[in-house]
């Protein structure tokens, strides 16, 4: 597979959008967009922390700028080519755009930042991280990673215990940030450690069990254990906001995320989610959009030989989409 070419849609979020979420929803700044196919329609864009009236317009914050950590959009856009639109949030009292996955009573916590989601049978589920502290650029700490569940459509969140990898005095834990992806009877969670450096690790269970930790297996690479760090990388780092999914055009699985030491969001293909993968493509390289990151993939158009995906900036701190033609080879 090589990439073709590269292009900006357009703004997704933002002033100036063409979703005009600063006056729709109180979206004046916010990042990710993770994207997933709710199986009802619609496909679930859910962002991270998010500002509204007072953003100071470069970056994140400040947290007395309306701040949510995550709010939850949805889209039945299907001809992506004039940009992505989002027909509506899940919102407070006054239809702007509400928090959706609450925080933890702890005082440890600083955000609940969303990786992934996936629907199975009705229910939605997100992987998400509890960030313990912010620390240089691409790193970061936490608490623990975590599978969130919502059974109205995305209105509403538990956060059950039963559902967390906790992180160790270490900080190694392999699956504080995840990525799903579904194959057979099975949701296979791609993993890696906090921050954007780490490799990234393979876990499944079987559909039904979503949620219970202890049904999780770890790919070793030569079969399957309960143990989570008895799991071995299957794409090597440094691996940030990964995306993974199967392109029916190309016959391979698909893994998107960012690069950060070499500033570019890659694109890797495999036969299997156990790989080998491949050494990855530039799907857009940070001289030309600086402050990159993310980039999830659009759940509908993986059958053809153009992508679309959700990049984010960081100095505009908004969500862009983008489209990508790859070709064999």
């Amino acid at each position: 597979m090589r990439v073709e070419q590269t292009e900006l849609i357009a703004k997704i979020t933002g002033p100036g959008s063409v979703n005009h979420t600063d006056q729709r929803f109180a979206v004046h700044g916010t990042d990710l967009g993770i994207l997933w196919d709710g199986a009802d329609g619609r496909v679930f864009v859910l962002f991270g922390d998010t500002f509204g009236e007072g953003w100071g317009g470069d970056g994140g914050g400040p947290n007395s700028a309306d701040w949510r950590c995550n709010v939850l959009a949805f889209s039945r856009t299907r001809d992506l080519s004039h940009g992505l639109m989002l027909d509506g949030v899940v919102p407070r009292a006054d239809g702007t755009a509400a928090q959706v996955i609450p925080r933890d009573q702890r005082r440890d916590e600083v955000t609940v930042i969303p990786n992934t989601g996936v629907a199975v049978d009705g229910v939605q589920y997100v992987q998400y991280m509890s960030v313990r502290e912010w620390g240089p650029p691409g790193r970061w700490h936490t608490n623990y990673g975590g599978i969130a569940v919502s059974r109205d459509g995305g209105v509403t969140w538990d956060k059950p215990h039963d559902s967390r990898w906790i992180n160790r005095a270490e900080r190694d834990d392999p699956f504080q940030m995840g990525a799903f992806a579904r194959d057979g009877d099975h949701v296979y969670l791609f993993g890696t450690t906090n921050g954007r450096h780490g490799d990234a690790y393979l876990a499944r269970a079987e559909a039904p069990h979503v949620t219970n930790v202890s049904a999780y297996e770890y790919f070793t690479g030569s079969g399957w254990r309960s143990d989570e760090f008895a799991a071995v990388p299957v794409l090597p780092g440094p691996v940030g906001e990964l995306s993974v999914a199967y392109s029916v055009h190309l016959g391979q699985w698909l893994a998107m995320h960012l690069d950060d030491p070499g500033g570019a969001i890659l694109l890797h293909t495999a036969d299997r989610l156990e790989g080998p993968w491949s050494s990855g493509e530039v799907a857009v390289p940070g001289a030309q959009y600086p402050g990159l990151y993310g980039g999830y993939l659009h759940p509908w158009t993986l059958d053809g030989p153009d992508i679309y995906y959700l990049m984010s900036q960081w100095g505009p701190y908004n969500v862009f989409l983008m489209r990508s033609r790859l070709a064999p080879g």
